[in-house]
């Protein structure tokens, strides 16, 4: 696991820290910083890790900070590769300036793509929320989901509107949680949707498995909301964030801060869970 952590409060710089567990359950931390800011654009903290798979390689999706949190700074999103959790290599910023970009996820394969000259090539896909899109331009007054293609991991190319807020628990924006999860029957979003009172919870979706800007359903209502003290007080109230997930038995994980203070995990059947998006569209 990667999370993120701020060991004092007066920059309120965040940085990223590691522990790893036997069962899912319960987790060591190791003491020392896993991944701190080196590089000049990161100098106001990194924060928000997303860790995904592709071709045996750990790829490690982050915000960086223009400024400092108090100072209200645009945003973006950058990208690092791994082996071992202590030696990381950075390959950049991915997302433009002025865009607000946050919660990149990448999905854990490439998918075929048919160009109009007829040919098929294989593309990164990913899902993003650049929260400068919004207005009759963009289709979506409130900051949304939108699906990216790139040839390669740094460079997305096209982008096309996938999600947007629907309903009263996620009326403010709506952003991809954890990266995309391959079910037999689509691919597994979980995001999170924030209200016009600034509160967090959690929602899922399912895409197509070879056209993933097909929607084959979505939650009407949260799966996860705040409720639980550690949810509800914190460093900003009210929060349930989910960022990681992985499989256990067919048992779905997904882990997700609390109240941007505490890290926590919840369960669910997967197929269960499939079975009920489907039903809500």
């Amino acid at each position: 696991m990667l999370y993120r952590a701020i060991g004092e409060y007066e920059n309120y710089i965040s940085r990223i820290g590691y522990a790893c567990s036997d069962d899912g359950y319960k987790f060591n931390k190791m003491c020392e910083i896993a991944f701190g800011p080196s590089e000049d654009y990161e100098k106001y903290g990194i924060e928000d890790p997303r860790l995904v798979k592709i071709n045996d390689q750990t790829y490690i999706t982050y915000v960086v900070l223009s400024g400092h949190v108090r100072d209200r700074p645009n945003v973006f999103s950058a990208v690092a590769t791994t082996n071992d959790y202590r030696e990381f290599t950075r390959m950049g910023i991915i997302t433009g300036g002025g865009t607000d970009n946050k919660d990149v996820v990448f999905f854990p394969e490439k998918l075929g793509y048919r160009a109009l000259d007829g040919n098929e090539s294989m593309i990164y896909f990913s899902l993003l929320r650049p929260s400068a899109w919004i207005g009759s331009a963009y289709g979506t007054d409130r900051p949304s989901i939108w699906l990216g293609e790139g040839k390669s991991l740094t460079s997305i190319e096209r982008h096309t509107l996938l999600l947007k807020p629907e309903r009263k628990w996620e009326a403010l924006k709506i952003g991809a949680g954890v990266p995309p999860i391959k079910t037999e029957r689509g691919w597994l979003i979980i995001y999170h949707g924030v209200s016009n009172e600034k509160a967090y919870s959690v929602g899922a979706a399912l895409l197509d498995l070879k056209e993933p800007k097909r929607i084959l359903g979505r939650t009407k209502w949260p799966i996860l909301e705040p409720e639980e003290d550690y949810e509800r007080f914190g460093d900003v109230n009210n929060v349930v964030f989910p960022t990681g997930a992985c499989i256990v038995d067919g048992e779905l994980f997904v882990y997700y801060g609390g109240a941007d203070k505490v890290c926590c995990l919840a369960t669910a059947d997967l197929g269960l869970l499939v079975d009920y998006i489907l039903q809500e569209d």
